[in-house]
């Protein structure tokens, strides 16, 4: 059974910093892509971030890059997305899925609850 549980998120300062962990099961994420993707209230997804499946390649959204950092750990087949320098956007709640590069697929079973992220002072 594949099951994807992301964990992590709170309440922060902008400038703040929090590590998102994404624990994959079922599936090896060694051999798919991954991506973190967020969604605001009332707004759609937006991909963030995403690595390759062998995990030599990884990419960022502009609005992110240079701030946010994802990376995994093959042997605990988990996922991460350092946030390092948030900004003070409000609330989002924060999921990892498999993905092709920036493409993914919001109907696909390769996705968990999700974990809220809010960065206000």
């Amino acid at each position: 059974e594949v099951q994807v549980v992301e964990s992590g998120g709170g309440l922060v300062q902008p400038g703040g910093s929090l590590r998102l962990t994404c624990e994959a099961s079922g599936f090896p994420i060694t051999k798919y892509g991954m991506s973190w993707v967020r969604q605001a209230p009332g707004k759609g997804l937006e991909w963030v971030a995403c690595v390759n499946g062998d995990g030599t390649v990884t990419n960022s959204a502009d609005a992110v890059e240079g701030r946010f950092t994802i990376s995994r750990t093959d042997a605990l087949n988990t996922l991460y997305l350092q946030m390092d320098n948030l900004r003070p956007e409000g609330a989002a709640v924060c999921c990892c899925t498999e993905s092709g590069g920036r493409v993914y697929s919001a109907s696909s079973d390769y996705w968990g609850q999700g974990t809220q992220v809010t960065v206000s002072s």
